[in-house]
């Protein structure tokens, strides 16, 4: 692969390092360079990294105290977006990050059918250049990302430090990440189908986890699923907060993991897919337990009843730890008002 260079760091190996090459690099790097391990890992295999003129693909090779690396940092791609002024409704603004609350409908990159009107295109309108260039790109600023017909919390970097702090600890899953969700039907706890299902637990305080591996579908390329075999190690846990006469409830998700798609597909796996979810949400409410607006409110909802309600984490620059919240939006007010038959 070629790689256009932006210049060349050199890293010298201090002592003990750890036996893998990506750890030691990511250990031993300058702070201002704010590379992570995975982008580190990255480079190695690339080819972007070499000692003594020698380059070395494999990130598990073994260093030496002492020994200088030498990464050769590409030019940053420029992004198929520009900025665009679409308003946002933001939370918490500092030099270093911004922490939004996405409507429903937005989508969070540019990707193709998707080029403008997404969160980067106005992060890049209201940022201007001081958006993160760590994960490869111009100005994307993006640490994670939630779902388009997903509203709620999402935080992007706006330094480079900022995205590195942020992308770790999203990494170490100790980013707190709560949603509020309808389903279908009530995952009770005294059902023995859901007992019974293989990676369902039950813990104190009323807490359900489900703890399920979950890869691309083996035919369709655009929907994730469980996989015995394979796949990426995902858990969720949840809480009912609310039942609406075991036809739906409301519930309080978080993630351990953060896989793509991760709370609608453990709950489609166990039965009781989102309301609304037009990919995974196929069983009917049972309308005959609702209140009579509920139906026609149920059947026109949109989108995927689901949102991002509260996030938290250790600011990656002062170390402050922060705990932001977001009310529900007005379409899912109104969809549990109908529910309770308000």
């Amino acid at each position: 692969m070629s790689i256009p260079l932006a210049h060349l760091l050199r890293v010298e190996i201090a002592a003990d390092p750890p036996p893998r090459l990506d750890k030691a690099l990511s250990r031993d790097v300058p702070e201002e360079a704010a590379l992570s391990r995975s982008r580190i890992s990255r480079l190695i295999a690339e080819g972007a990294v070499s000692r003594g003129g020698q380059v070395v693909t494999d990130p598990r090779a073994r260093t030496k105290a002492g020994e200088v690396w030498e990464i050769a940092l590409p030019d940053l791609e420029e992004i198929e977006a520009g900025p665009e002024p679409i308003a946002l409704d933001i939370v918490h603004e500092d030099a270093d990050l911004i922490v939004i609350d996405k409507p429903a409908g937005m989508v969070v990159h540019p990707a193709p059918g998707a080029w403008t009107g997404t969160l980067v295109n106005a992060l890049m309108h209201h940022c201007g250049t001081s958006l993160s260039g760590i994960g490869g790109a111009k100005r994307p600023g993006i640490v994670h990302r939630i779902d388009k017909d997903t509203s709620g919390l999402i935080v992007a970097a706006k330094s480079d430090r900022a995205h590195q702090g942020l992308a770790a600890q999203f990494e170490a899953h100790s980013v707190s990440r709560h949603y509020r969700a309808v389903c279908i039907g009530l995952p009770d706890r005294a059902d023995p189908r859901l007992a019974g299902l293989a990676g369902v637990g039950f813990e104190p305080g009323g807490v359900t986890s489900v703890t399920a591996a979950i890869a691309r579908h083996r035919t369709d390329r655009q929907r994730m699923a469980v996989v015995t075999h394979g796949g990426r190690r995902a858990v969720t846990r949840f809480r009912v907060l609310e039942d609406f006469g075991r036809a739906a409830a409301l519930l309080d998700c978080w993630l351990e993991t953060g896989r793509t798609h991760q709370i609608r597909v453990h709950l489609a796996h166990i039965g009781h897919g989102l309301l609304g979810d037009p990919v995974y949400g196929r069983r009917k409410l049972a309308l005959k337990a609702l209140p009579p607006a509920a139906g026609e409110a149920t059947a026109s909802f949109p989108r995927q009843a689901l949102h991002a309600a509260t996030l938290g984490f250790v600011h990656p620059v002062t170390g402050e730890r922060l705990e932001f919240s977001a009310p529900l939006p007005p379409d899912m007010t109104a969809l549990l008002n109908a529910l309770r038959g308000g």
